[in-house]
């Protein structure tokens, strides 16, 4: 079993107003090539928990893994690259630049990354755009195409540098059920095509009934 990303008793609190403890011992791991969902409550620690996994929160106790390397205690310049070269996200809104083009908002991680030439990642991003099925959009200005492109055009941003793990914080919460439906097909034949890992956070239930694992998460546990 090769886990792309582990956990090993992780809790936080939060200090202010008064000291809550909002994550509570989590362990648990994502194998390659799994597609699985986190579902609880509002308010039960779920995108708190997220943000530990993205390493973009650093303030907590216990260890993280990322591709069976502890990720937790390094540097931010260091966090920053692991994230951008391991972890792609797609968010409940797309943050696309709406003055760039479709494939110019989809080069940015890998010019961040700057492993590349500018000629390399323009080729992979059109081939990301290629395989979402919306190539024909590249040279649009984000701002003029429609809300379930846009989400299509984020999942090929978060594709861009070919990340282990593809992390989802409600990426169909903004959308009606055919785009909903889009975005659940393309994570799908990620996974099987591409052997992509999938985690992603949703209140969506017909959603999340058809990934490979739920994990359920209640007052900053996880259940079972």
């Amino acid at each position: 079993m090769n886990l792309v990303l582990e956990t090993k008793n992780i809790n936080k609190h939060f200090h202010k107003p008064k000291d809550f403890h909002v994550l509570k011992d989590i362990s648990f791991g994502i194998e390659e090539g799994e597609f699985a969902s986190i579902m609880g409550k509002s308010g039960s620690g779920k995108s708190t928990l997220l943000y530990i996994l993205s390493t973009m929160d650093t303030d907590y106790t216990g260890e993280l893994y990322l591709n069976n390397e502890l990720v937790t205690g390094k540097p931010h310049q260091e966090l920053s690259r692991i994230r951008n070269k391991n972890i792609g996200f797609v968010f409940q809104f797309h943050y696309l630049l709406s003055e760039f083009s479709v494939l110019e908002n989809v080069m940015l991680p890998a010019k961040k990354l700057a492993e590349k030439s500018h000629e390399e990642i323009e080729h992979d991003g059109m081939e990301k755009l290629r395989m979402l099925h919306i190539d024909n959009l590249a040279k649009q200005r984000a701002s003029r195409i429609s809300g379930g492109e846009k989400q299509r055009v984020a999942i090929a941003r978060a594709l861009i540098n070919n990340p282990t793990i593809l992390m989802g914080d409600e990426p169909t919460g903004n959308l009606d059920s055919h785009n909903s439906e889009n975005v659940f097909s393309i994570f799908k034949r990620l996974k099987e095509e591409e052997g992509l890992s999938l985690l992603v956070v949703t209140h969506d239930e017909d959603f999340a009934n058809r990934t490979d694992r739920i994990i359920e998460m209640e007052d900053g546990r996880i259940l079972g």
